[in-house]
């Protein structure tokens, strides 16, 4: 029997292959140049045919993702040889990737066979769902791309979170999974989607799936979400738009209710994702509190095309 990392090696490698075979490298406009010096954030954008079948959004997503990427410079830029990687997605409620409440499964494993790629010893796949965790992790389909790559999925044990002071000027302290804060990167990729108390949910909510007493936050979310994040100090963020939720959200349920936008946006800065997540959505950025918040403290910019911007065509 072919042992774990080697089976590891054995499926990246074919992953590789496949994306080869695809000819992505001649299917990619070349990115728009950012002023200088690494870009702060890319947006990559499908730009072939639109009626896609399921198999064809599957390569859509993997190749969106492989480009928004390297339009940041690629993974070596946040991580080294031997990095533990913790990829944190929306998997909060038990949904098909087709109904869009959790982050699309073929973006989280493409970034999870990227982070091996990028010398990874380890990287873990975890969120704290709403919905019971075996069904939210096998639903959404994450579960089983990650765990084919060597990806260790972690189900987080509600006895482990440990109070954790935030130092924030809303939230004082807060239950935190220490396994997250412990690791070398935390890749954040939320889903774009509507939520009915914070407007809109993208990469500043989505790491209310690290802690525990998620209620204090609902009492003044978007102050909070600035606390939380400032003390999290996001690296890297991945926003799935491949399919968003633009209403009942967050957890969703109707297919009429999921619009199919073959974009992700991947960047630095939290309140620029979020920013752009609104537009795709349909809002103004300033009609989503916490993007306000965010940028009114310092935490990021709203005006996201002020930052050194990249863009990607892909078909």
């Amino acid at each position: 029997m072919m042992h774990r990392h080697s089976r590891r090696e054995f499926l990246v490698r074919s992953a590789m292959m496949g994306t080869a075979a695809l000819g992505v490298g001649h299917l990619v406009a070349p990115l728009a140049e950012a002023a200088d010096g690494p870009a702060d954030m890319t947006i990559a954008k499908w730009t072939g045919p639109k009626d896609l079948s399921a198999e064809g959004i599957k390569q859509a997503a993997v190749k969106l993702t492989e480009q928004a990427i390297a339009g940041l410079g690629g993974l070596k830029r946040f991580m080294g040889q031997g990095a533990v990687v913790w990829v944190k997605p929306n998997i909060g409620w038990d949904r098909t990737p087709e109904q869009a409440a959790n982050t699309n499964p073929d973006v989280v494993a493409t970034i999870v066979r990227m982070c091996f790629e990028a010398g990874a010893k380890k990287v873990k796949v975890g969120d704290n769902p709403c919905d019971k965790a075996p069904a939210t992790y096998k639903a959404s389909a994450i579960a089983d791309a990650v765990r084919d790559l060597g990806a260790e999925v972690v189900f987080l044990d509600r006895n482990r979170f440990r109070e954790t002071a935030i130092g924030g000027e809303r939230v004082k302290t807060i239950p935190v999974y220490p396994e997250i804060l412990e690791c070398d990167l935390l890749i954040n990729v939320p889903v774009v989607k509507h939520h009915r108390l914070a407007k809109a949910t993208l990469c500043m909510k989505n790491f209310m799936g690290v802690i525990e007493k998620r209620n204090v936050f609902h009492q003044a979310i978007e102050e909070s979400l600035v606390d939380l994040n400032r003390f999290l100090k996001p690296r890297l963020s991945i926003l799935d738009a491949v399919r968003i939720l633009v209403a009942n959200g967050p957890k969703g349920g109707r297919l009429e209710d999921v619009q199919t936008k073959l974009t992700i946006a991947a960047g630095t800065d939290v309140v620029a994702l979020d920013a752009w997540g609104a537009e795709v959505m349909g809002l103004k950025p300033d009609e989503v509190k916490s993007v306000v918040a965010g940028d009114k403290a310092g935490l990021g910019k709203a005006d996201y095309r002020s930052l050194r911007l990249k863009e990607a065509a892909v078909s």
